[in-house]
């Protein structure tokens, strides 16, 4: 959903995030945010093989975890506010726990 949005309404996004809606660049930032998000969900959906479904989960970790980083660093070093960068990394934190937790190894009935 948060990617949806972010490609489709990125001013309502950075409103929600407490961002300047205004600035281009962050605009600009939250659409390929979004792109990617949204590719990543449809690959997950739609993909019938096992191992193309593992590595997309991988890579969508390695994905997540930088956006998690860039925006905690942009909160650090002050490109993002506070309160925008703590959003933003909680976000993309969760999204890492999600693709960490559907890569968990599952156990059948006798494992």
């Amino acid at each position: 959903m948060n990617g949806v949005a972010a490609l489709l309404a990125p001013q309502v996004v950075a409103r929600r995030l407490g961002a300047d809606e205004t600035q281009p660049a962050f605009v600009y930032v939250l659409r390929m945010f979004g792109v990617r998000t949204v590719v990543i969900g449809a690959e997950l959906l739609l993909l019938k093989d096992a191992d193309r479904i593992a590595q997309a989960l991988r890579v969508g970790t390695f994905i997540h975890a930088s956006d998690a980083l860039s925006a905690a660093s942009a909160g650090r070093c002050g490109t993002l506010s506070p309160r925008a960068a703590a959003a933003a990394t909680a976000i993309s934190t969760v999204n890492v726990a999600l693709t960490l937790v559907a890569q968990w190894p599952r156990r059948g009935p006798h494992g």
